[in-house]
Formats: C-alpha cells, structure tokens, sequence
C-alpha cells in the first residue's frame, strides 16, 4: 500500500535523507551539448491563485540550453532545510541560517546552485550575465569556504522542469509572466514563499506544523 506524504513529512524525510544522497555524488545538470543554442533564460512568474502547490506563489529561473525541454530552478521558495545541513564537517558555516531552496519537484535528492562570478568557472552552465548554475560538489566547497560564503549563492534541491511543448501551452494558457532573467532580480528584491506550504497534521494546530 502506498501511503502519501503530507508536505512537512515529505520535508522531514528529505532532511534526513539528504546528507546520505549528497555523498553519493552529484546529479549534474545537463551541460548544454556543442549544438546547443546559446544561454537563453527568462523568469517566470506564476499568476496568482496558480492551483499546483509546488508552484504557486514561484519565480522561477528557466533555461533552455540544459537538454531537449526547457528547465531551471524555483528562485523564491526557501525550504527550512540549513545550508550546513549538506556539509555538516564543515564546522565554519555550522551557524549559518542560510537555508536551502526547493528548486522543483525534479529529483528532489539532487543538489543544484546559482552562484555570481565575473569570468566562467569550470564545472558550470552560464544561465545570464554574471550567474551560472552548477550540481558540482567541489566547487560549491570552495564557494563556501569565501569569507562571506552565502554571498550571491543560493543553493537549491530539486529542479523543474516541462516536456516539449508543455511550457508554450502554460504560457499561452496564463499561467506565467515572462520577466527579464539578471542577477540582480534572481537574487534580491523577490518576496519568498517557504515550501512546503504550512499544513497541520490531523489535530495539530497551524502553528506546531511550522516546525519539523
């Protein structure tokens, strides 16, 4: 019998599996292949009352140079997952309060970040000017180990994604706003809904669902 997750225990289950698939290695994203068209990203901005719970409410980065359909990451949807939570013998970013992004309901075991660099690092997918988005383990240690680690870094689990065409009709549809995809608007000035959604269990009040 199949049992389905709540929100929170599906949350719940991430956080404790998630250091254990961490270690397996890293699901890196597509790298865009020599015929690839060049980067192309575009923020999507989810109309309002949007019915999908994984996104309502989402700004999402969306590329289309990472395999046949378009894909990318929700930008704005804080997990209560810690940074330090993927790297817990890194004793320097213990206290960080940073937290980690829920990218998609995509491979919610895999690790993905955007980070801010003047010149192309090895290892990554340039996404637009001055942002590339990489799965790569190390680089994202030597990330952390700047003195400000979190600083123009926002790390994500999970990805999202469409299947030919899907998009286009959703578009067409008005489910989406297209935006301008720069670093400034992927990583500051965009109001942040937490995933999953606060929900209580059966006889537990709104406020004790909040936490895990």
């Amino acid at each position: 019998m199949t049992v389905a997750l709540t929100g929170r225990r599906i949350l719940a289950h991430l956080a404790g599996a998630l250091g254990a698939l961490w270690l397996l290695g890293p699901s890196v994203p597509p790298h865009a292949a020599s015929d690839a068209p060049s980067p192309s990203a575009i923020l999507l901005v989810a109309r309002s009352a949007l019915p999908d719970p994984d996104f309502s409410d989402a700004v999402v980065l969306v590329m289309n140079n990472l395999g046949p359909a378009p894909a990318g990451v929700i930008i704005n949807r804080p997990t209560r997952i810690p940074v330090a939570h993927l790297f817990p013998d890194l004793a320097r970013i213990a206290k960080l309060k940073d937290k980690l992004y829920f990218g998609g309901p995509v491979q919610l075991g895999a690790v993905w970040f955007l980070f801010r660099a003047s010149k192309a690092p090895e290892h990554a997918v340039k996404t637009c000017e001055g942002v590339y988005l990489s799965a790569d383990p190390a680089l994202l240690r030597q990330l952390l180990g700047r003195d400000r680690p979190m600083e123009g870094l926002r790390i994500f689990l999970g990805h999202s994604g469409w299947a030919p065409g899907q998009l286009e009709a959703e578009i067409s549809r008005g489910d989406w706003q297209l935006e301008r995809a720069a670093a400034d608007a992927i990583f500051t000035g965009k109001s942040e809904h937490p995933w999953p959604s606060p929900e209580p269990e059966p006889g537990e009040s709104a406020e004790s669902a909040t936490s895990i």
